[in-house]
């Protein structure tokens, strides 16, 4: 396997973190602070894997 297709622990656990962060987006019983504060974790972890 080259050095460009390996696929590290690191970048599973920033994965599972962002699928955590926007399952809990979906519940309804957040307020309006705790979705604003998700949101802001899951923009600031796409923009470390690169997504934004």
């Amino acid at each position: 396997m080259s050095e460009q297709n390996k696929y590290t622990c690191n970048e599973y656990r920033q994965e599972m973190i962002l699928l955590s962060l926007q399952m809990r987006l979906k519940k309804e019983t957040l307020s309006e602070s705790e979705k604003e504060l998700i949101q802001t974790q899951i923009r600031q972890l796409e923009s470390t894997m690169d997504m934004a």
